[in-house]
């Protein structure tokens, strides 16, 4: 059991015993070998599809899916044990050396699934024609459907096949680069009468000091700090974006937001519909801006201001509290969930101490091999992170979801929309939970507070992101973009969004350093689904709230079909469309009537 006064560091020698048993090599081993042999398999399938029966084109397409499964479960799960050491500890260089040695693997795989969709689309009309003729093809319908739809934004495949080689030392090292740089950075801070070297996320998780001058001081810190390393993560930034803007052109892509759009399958007239009901929700959220600013005896909001606690609150969390509060309230949604968190605290599947080396934020990600799932985070006590460990819980539902149903590896490819659906949900019992449990006014308006920065976070600075992203995109494709150009693209952005909410002369220029979502190499635009998932999980959450019990089952079976419908479909089982506004705005409605509240408490 983890110490109540010591955040803890996650398990994973259930995996593997260490990164240098005799275990892992020998998967690694492994690995290279099977990715080599679906290579092999992939191609010698039937060169003339248009000529081969039919029984033989379903048996053979149905061997290359039970062999990718199976090879792609042991290259995930060795991949997330290393990432383990990775994100945890970027000075480790042998997991570095590791990852680097095991990424050659993978660009055998990415090829050969590559490989294998130029086949699908070279099927045509004749893949509808075998997919009843095999059960193993009938479970996978949506998954060769959906691989012959994004087919047609392939390269050939000498080209496919040199991409995903090169970008070893192009995009991915650009993405390591900016995962290395900010995870060693530390800056020399006063704190409590102490000078204290800090990590970035630690300097970072200031801005919610209690004191208004350690938030300023630290936000002056931090601007300092992202100054000092710029031009690097400039240069990650524009390696990153150039290379995705160059695949585009050359797989046919309308512009870098089609792929996203494709990824997160919804549509544009889905994503209008949404970031349109979300922009008309801005003068709500400014509204909670200035009276929060007043609260502070100020006209406007200071970018150090915006996650400054409010109200009185003598709540601060250990880790064992947070366990304990959580566990609870999951407990009223569904004991399944609680079971299941339960689990994941007492097996030690979340690493939560602050340490240099460790990379800021929070994640969630999944071992397939052992079917469990891993959660890092920065814990400080504050309910904010606590409201943090049960959203990556939530992620970490979703995996098990999965996996209870037997769901293939190819049958769980989530969708950004969707992938937001359970950590939402868990999020907001969470925060719902310590609402109702308020002691006083004021502690009510402290954990609004800290349910509406959160809010505005998704909705407002969410938006910003996607603007910023966009005019990067635009920029980029003419020339390089320098770190003063990417930090007046970023200032202006979040002008559009916070508008007169916040003072124009404090805003935070440097976001895009520290992002990591702008640096992903397979995917841009990782800033909407955010929005998305927080609107989709209010809106589950207010259905839970009429259905009850009922609603558990039909949401389990939800999560567990993510990976095999589009975002559309699987809305409509609860009576969603959420093609039409009027769905995004009564769930933005349901977070306007929190900022009434916290308004109108003296």
């Amino acid at each position: 059991m983890t110490s109540p006064h010591q955040p803890p560091r996650w398990n994973v020698s259930n995996i593997f015993p260490g990164l240098e048993s005799q275990e892992l090599s020998q998967a690694m081993a492994q690995a290279n070998e099977q990715v080599q042999a679906l290579a092999a398999m992939i191609q010698a399938l039937p060169a003339d599809p248009a000529r081969t029966p039919s029984a033989t084109l379903a048996e053979v397409t149905g061997q290359v899916i039970e062999k990718a499964n199976a090879t792609f479960e042991l290259t995930g799960t060795i991949q997330a044990y290393l990432y383990a050491f990775v994100s945890t500890d970027s000075f480790n260089q042998q997991a570095m050396r590791l990852t680097s040695q095991f990424e050659k693997t993978q660009v055998i795989g990415q090829n050969a699934i590559t490989q294998f969709a130029l086949w699908v689309r070279a099927l045509g009309e004749r893949l509808e024609e075998i997919i009843p003729l095999n059960p193993v093809l009938e479970s996978h319908r949506f998954f060769l459907q959906e691989t012959y739809r994004q087919s047609r934004y392939l390269m050939p495949p000498e080209m496919e096949a040199l991409a995903t080689e090169l970008s070893l030392s192009g995009s991915n090292a650009w993405s390591k680069l900016q995962g290395t740089v900010t995870s060693q950075k530390t800056v020399e801070f006063e704190l409590d009468g102490k000078i204290q070297t800090l990590p970035m996320p630690a300097l970072i998780n200031l801005h919610s000091h209690p004191d208004e001058s350690v938030r300023r001081r630290a936000y002056e810190a931090e601007m300092e700090a992202w100054k000092s390393i710029e031009a690097p993560l400039a240069a990650a930034m524009n390696g990153v974006k150039g290379w995705a803007i160059t695949l585009n052109k050359r797989r046919g892509r309308e512009d870098a937001l089609h792929g996203a759009i494709d990824a997160a399958r919804i549509d544009r007239a889905t994503l209008e519909a949404m970031l349109s009901a979300m922009a008309d929700s801005f003068p709500v959220f400014r509204r909670y801006f200035r009276a929060k600013a007043a609260r502070l005896g100020k006209e406007k909001l200071a970018w150090w201001d915006l996650f400054a606690p409010m109200g009185k609150t003598d709540r601060t969390y250990t880790f064992e509290d947070a366990r304990s509060f959580i566990l609870t309230n999951f407990s009223q949604f569904s004991p399944d969930l609680e079971a299941f968190a339960r689990r994941a605290f007492d097996q030690s599947w979340i690493d939560a101490e602050q340490r240099p080396g460790k990379r800021g934020g929070a994640f969630c990600m999944a071992i397939p091999g052992v079917k469990e799932s891993r959660v890092l985070c920065n814990f400080d006590g504050s309910l904010d992170q606590v409201s943090t460990i049960a959203h990556e819980l939530g992620h970490a539902y979703h995996n098990e979801c999965l996996f209870r149903a037997g769901k293939t590896i190819l049958q769980s490819e989530l969708p950004m929309t969707l992938a937001e659906t359970a950590s939402i949900l868990c999020e907001t019992i969470v925060v719902d939970a310590a609402l109702k449990q308020a002691a006083s006014p004021q502690e009510e308006l402290s954990i609004l507070e800290t349910s509406l920065i959160s809010d505005s976070q998704v909705i407002v600075d969410i938006y910003s992101r996607y603007l910023f992203e966009k005019e990067v995109f635009e920029r980029r494709e003419k020339a390089e973009l320098s770190p003063d150009e990417l930090c007046e693209i970023m200032e202006r952005a979040q002008k559009a969004t916070y508008g007169d909410g916040l003072d124009e002369r404090y805003l935070h220029k440097y976001m895009w350093t520290w992002k990591p979502h702008y640096y992903f190499t397979d995917i841009s635009f990782y800033n909407f689904p955010y929005a998305f998932g927080l609107l989709f999980g209010v809106g589950l959450y207010a259905i839970y709230r009429q259905r009850g019990a009922d609603f558990i089952p039909d949401y389990q079976n939800l999560l567990a079909s993510t990976g095999e419908a589009s975002a559309a479909d699987l809305a409509k089982r609860f009576g969603i469309d959420i093609r039409q506004r009027s769905f995004w705005e009564n769930s933005l409605a349901i977070i306007g009537e929190r900022i009434e509240r916290y308004i109108a408490i003296k």
